[in-house]
């Protein structure tokens, strides 16, 4: 960098043509008489702080010998000799201090860049649960979590992502809980990203998954610091996106996307039995519309023959085939989700209620569709949305397309053949080298108190082996028995 302070001024002028909100500030220290000039980006930094704990201290403050760190009250100080460490501290909201005849120059941590407020979640509704939600802003996610985790243990390890626009990943692990070679793992993937910059959590997700090609999700990802706290107290670790009003948690396994953060703040039986119907939900969502097809088109003999008479009775107007018949449905059914999710939310909520009954008593009349295919394709729907995941109940939509396709051609041995597939498929499937269908394959019977059923609180002594914790007791405390006991 430049000692000569007319040829820094010369070098920011050329930058602030192409950047209007770049400030460029002579001033005078009063310390040293030294002229300096301070530069910042205008909505990226706080000016208040600037104006009162930089600017005032600099040129009012101060005799004789001093440190830039001695004079300004801000909190964090740094030293740039190069132009690209420079241009990378302004563009985060940084200002920066060049002084005559000094070919460093100060990093003055002042950013504020634009956010909004703590909100509760939009995505991840709970009854009993916190009501506060993930931001955009790195730095307030990490302390929403450090919050509800006042451990020094909670450790915080930052990356740089993008050559272009570079994004901060941040890595929230327990040290002496999480698994050192899962970690490592982690954070060589994300070092080995090559892209000019990381748009979102989608993103980076799909970027350092172990199998690209699988349509279910291998990482947790949620927007509520109530859900990610639990999981980093397993052992688990969790990815903080700079930008990223969600948070990436791994490794993750099957049942993880079943469970919410209502099945703890509820009684055991009540958060079991909402688990035994969302686990219920997804094989509906993916074998109810296939295993109608496979029914009518080919085991039709499996039908008591009332019910095989008002079927026919239904269908007997109708020109499509039964596969065709749950296409046009299924597609139509996701037309109206997408346009309830694009359009704002009251019209969005009157659209998708209106959509459905309209279109599906306009489709019955005209025979387009039967009664049946409508009832089919409603439970379907709902049996979809029951599942807290959103990247999974996306999953199992585009599954019951191909099941369905499986069906129309082999009937119940097609749906069959789809589900042995589909459970090979999960067996093999890994999260960070982490079997993705544990504690199933491979079978671990100490994990299953807190997979397809919930024990009470006091009897989930272990953290799940699937989370590869290297301290396993998460707690040693029993339930005191009470009078009537």
């Amino acid at each position: 960098m430049q000692a000569h302070l007319p040829d820094t001024l010369s070098i920011l002028q050329s930058m602030s043509a192409e950047a209007p909100d770049l400030i460029i500030r002579k001033l005078q220290i009063k310390a040293s008489g030294v002229q300096a000039i301070l530069s910042y980006m205008e909505a990226m930094s706080d000016r208040d702080m600037i104006q009162n704990n930089v600017l005032h201290p600099l040129m009012h403050e101060g005799t004789g010998d001093f440190a830039i760190g001695d004079i300004v009250t801000i909190g964090s100080v740094d030293q740039a000799d190069d132009w690209a460490h420079v241009n990378q501290a302004i563009l985060q909201g940084k200002s920066v201090l060049f002084q005559e005849g000094k070919s460093c120059a100060a990093i003055l941590d002042t950013s504020k860049p634009p956010q909004r407020a703590i909100l509760d979640s939009q995505v991840e509704k709970s009854i009993k649960g916190a009501h506060q939600g993930f931001i955009e802003t790195g730095s307030t996610n990490i302390a929403l979590i450090r919050k509800l985790i006042p451990s020094r243990e909670l450790k915080v390890k930052e990356i740089d992502v993008g050559a272009r626009g570079s994004l901060k990943v941040s890595l929230l692990y327990l040290d002496d809980v999480a698994n050192p070679e899962v970690l490592q793992e982690f954070e060589d993937r994300i070092r080995q990203i090559e892209i000019d910059s990381v748009s979102g959590m989608g993103e980076l997700e799909e970027l350092i998954e172990d199998d690209p090609y699988s349509p279910f999700p291998q990482f947790l990802t949620s927007e509520r610091p109530d859900t990610v706290a639990p999981k980093i107290l397993e052992g688990r670790i969790a990815i903080v996106l700079e930008g990223s009003p969600s948070v990436m948690m791994g490794p993750a396994s099957f049942v993880n996307f079943f469970q919410n953060i209502d099945d703890y703040t509820m009684g055991w039986q009540l958060a079991t039995f909402m688990r035994l119907l969302r686990f219920t939900a997804f094989f509906v969502a993916v074998l109810l519309p296939a295993v109608y097809i496979a029914v009518i088109s080919f085991n039709f003999e499996v039908i008591p023959l009332q019910l095989l008479l008002s079927v026919g009775a239904s269908r007997s107007g109708v020109p499509f085939s039964p596969l065709m018949e749950a296409l046009i449905m299924e597609f139509t059914l996701e037309l109206l989700k997408e346009a309830g999710i694009r359009l704002p939310a009251p019209i969005g909520q009157t659209v998708g209620i209106l959509g459905a009954i309209v279109i599906g008593q306009a489709t019955v009349q005209a025979g387009i569709v039967s009664n049946i295919m409508v009832i089919v394709v409603s439970l379907t729907g709902l049996s979809s949305y029951i599942i807290p995941n959103t990247d999974m109940s996306s999953a199992v939509r585009l599954i019951r397309f191909p099941m369905m396709l499986l069906a129309s051609f082999f009937g119940l041995m097609g749906v069959g053949i789809g589900m042995m597939v589909l459970l090979g498929h999960l067996i093999t499937l890994e999260s960070l080298g982490t079997p993705y269908f544990s504690p199933l394959s491979p079978v671990r019977f100490a994990d299953w108190k807190d997979a397809f059923i919930r024990f009470p609180l006091w009897n989930l002594d272990n953290r799940p082996l699937n989370a590869r914790p290297k301290q396993l007791i998460r707690q040693r405390s029993k339930r005191s028995k009470g009078d009537g006991e």
